[in-house]
């Protein structure tokens, strides 16, 4: 190497075949493999449109721009596409969010009720949950959606309105760009959104003289919610994009299963000739030519011609198979069951149906919690803001910063609802779950459920009426018979479980989850199976003791005893000697 070589380094085509040799040398020690990164004349087309764009770079203004007009276009003219979007929000939102604070034990309940309600009251001035159904709307069909904070002077009190607003109206003003915007959405170092240009004016409106004119909004002051897929997306992309193209595979193969049925019943019957193709043989007729025909009659062809009618064989056979197939896919992009977006449960079960539901519910429970985030936790604050400086609050409540709330939406109906009433007393008979919980799964809030039965309970001990579920009626079996799905107890039982739930109220002892949960079954009359009664038949025979223990008879002290309600919940003496007598014939039955 020569001193100019030493000065200024190897030259340009030196440092070019060292890299090549490394690289040559690094091939062949990798070994590992994946199929689909190799790229062959048979996927070269399929993957032609891949690339490695940043979340915000793929996803450019043109581009989300096309796929919203698409998604709403669907929306507008597929009736598939538009029934899922309401569907959608409707079981999302439903009659809207209700607010439940925790303000501690030192705040009166009054003063609660107070406040919630008041909340509630303002959410329906500005049909908040309207708003929030169209803004999961919008979620779908645009990806993305605004919501400004903007004062109302019509309303009274709280002027707090939420406006929503589209997402073409949120754009990069033009000689306002920099490194830190993303399309109308400018972001400080750490990447936390500070401030929003909102256009004035839609830019698809057709006002006169139409100028894109507009201004930067703090972020405190707008709500954006946004379907993001990728870290570092920073605006959002239809929900439906990826089915977009089979709403119109949908439409366009049903538009030619009927073109096919108009085009073969149009045509009663078309004539071919069995002569040569010179047409010597056959009587002359003029292309195109029509002949009339009566309903009813026999009508002769003229010579050397056969009449032939139209079928309509294909697609006709397989549209419903491709309806379904498509809509099970365009369900799939969503989260949401087939019998949910197609509204056909005819094929299901009730075990497909229960764990389809169950998906189906977990994204709207991720959605109400972003929702949550995104619109309700912000407005309240600012809700509370205003209301201080209007006097709405009662005095004596704590800083907010204290403060502890939960939203409660609209339940969803099982679809057995004794079932799950069951499985929901056990739960909570067991301390498993609270009784918040359950009445939250129904959208009902447990402190109006409590005060509501303690008005009920009163009323009726007022009145000198029993208000509990009258035992079902055995309609076509003896009392205690053998019924077509088990064995149905008899009455004396049934009147002794309800007793034991009646004590276990009252006194909060006695029985375990599956005991009331037996219970619940022979008080309602419920047809029991033999290998229930066989567990009966074991639990009276080991608790045969429990008779001898303190409190077991009336006028005893601790009466009525924990071994008492809990005899009382299996059945009692009756459900005994009935559970005794009829495992003993079936058993003796199969043993003979």
């Amino acid at each position: 190497m020569g001193i100019f070589s030493r000065i200024l380094g190897p030259s340009r085509s030196t440092m070019q075949s060292t890299i090549d040799a490394q690289k040559a040398a690094i091939s062949t020690m990798v070994r590992a493999k994946y199929d689909s990164a190799q790229t062959t004349d048979l996927n070269r087309n399929h993957w032609s449109r891949a690339d490695n764009l940043s979340a915000d770079a793929g996803l450019q203004p043109q581009i989300r721009q096309t796929l919203r007009n698409r998604a709403r276009y669907e929306l507008r003219n597929n009736s598939y596409a538009a029934g899922i979007a309401s569907t959608w929000s409707n079981d999302l939102v439903g009659t809207g969010p209700r607010l439940q604070l925790d303000l501690g034990p030192d705040v009166s309940p009054e003063s609660v009720r107070s406040v919630e309600t008041a909340f509630i009251d303002w959410s329906d001035r500005i049909d908040l949950a309207r708003k929030l159904r169209i803004a999961k709307t919008s979620k779908i069909s645009d990806g993305e959606v605004f919501g400004l904070k903007t004062n109302n002077s019509r309303l009274r009190g709280v002027q707090l309105d939420l406006k929503l607003v589209e997402a073409d109206q949120v754009i990069s003003p033009i000689g306002y760009l920099t490194e830190n915007d993303v399309d109308g959405v400018r972001f400080d170092a750490d990447g936390n959104p500070t401030d929003y240009w909102v256009a004035k004016n839609h830019p698809g409106s057709l006002l006169p003289g139409f100028v894109l004119d507009g201004q930067w909004i703090e972020a405190e002051y707008v709500c954006h919610w946004y379907h993001a897929t990728r870290p570092g997306q920073h605006r959002g992309v239809p929900e439906i994009a990826p089915s977009l193209e089979l709403f119109a595979l949908l439409r366009r193969y049903t538009l030619a299963v009927v073109t096919a049925a108009e085009t073969a019943a149009s045509f009663a019957a078309i004539l071919k000739t069995t002569m040569p193709a010179d047409g010597s043989g056959a009587a002359s007729l003029s292309t195109l030519e029509t002949m009339p025909i009566v309903r009813g009659m026999a009508i002769a062809a003229p010579d050397g011609w056969e009449p032939v009618q139209m079928r309509a064989e294909h697609p006709t056979s397989s549209h419903d198979a491709f309806v379904r197939r498509m809509l099970n896919e365009i369900a799939r992009s969503l989260d949401m069951p087939y019998i949910v977006a197609a509204m056909d449960s005819s094929t299901a079960n009730y075990s497909s149906m229960r764990g389809d539901y169950l998906v189906y519910r977990k994204r709207i429970a991720v959605e109400r919690s972003d929702m949550e985030r995104v619109f309700l936790d912000p407005l309240l604050m600012s809700w509370l803001d205003e209301a201080v400086t209007a006097g709405i609050l009662p005095r004596g409540l704590p800083p907010f910063a204290s403060w502890n709330w939960t939203w409660t939406w609209d339940g969803f109906e099982h679809v057995d609802p004794l079932k799950e009433a069951d499985a929901d007393a056990a739960m909570i008979g067991s301390n498993m779950a609270s009784l918040a919980e359950v009445c939250a799964k129904r959208g009902r809030d447990w402190r109006i459920v409590l005060r509501q039965r303690a008005i009920e309970k009163s009323m009726e001990r007022e009145l000198g009426v029993d208000a509990q579920p009258a035992a079902m009626a055995a309609e076509d079996d003896e009392d205690g018979i053998e019924a077509a799905d088990g064995y149905r107890p008899p009455q004396a039982a049934r009147d002794a479980a309800r007793r034991g739930l009646e004590l276990r109220r009252e006194y909060g002892r006695g029985g375990t989850a599956i005991g009331v949960a037996r219970a619940r079954d022979i008080a309602n009359g419920r047809s029991l199976s033999l290998d229930t009664i066989g567990r009966m038949v074991s639990y009276f025979a080991r608790h045969e003791v429990d008779k001898q223990g303190q409190g077991w008879s009336e006028g005893e002290d601790g009466y009525p005893s924990a071994g008492k309600i809990a005899w009382l919940l299996w059945g009692g003496d009756a459900g005994r000697s009935w559970a005794e007598g009829v495992y003993k014939r079936e058993t003796e039955d199969a043993n003979s």
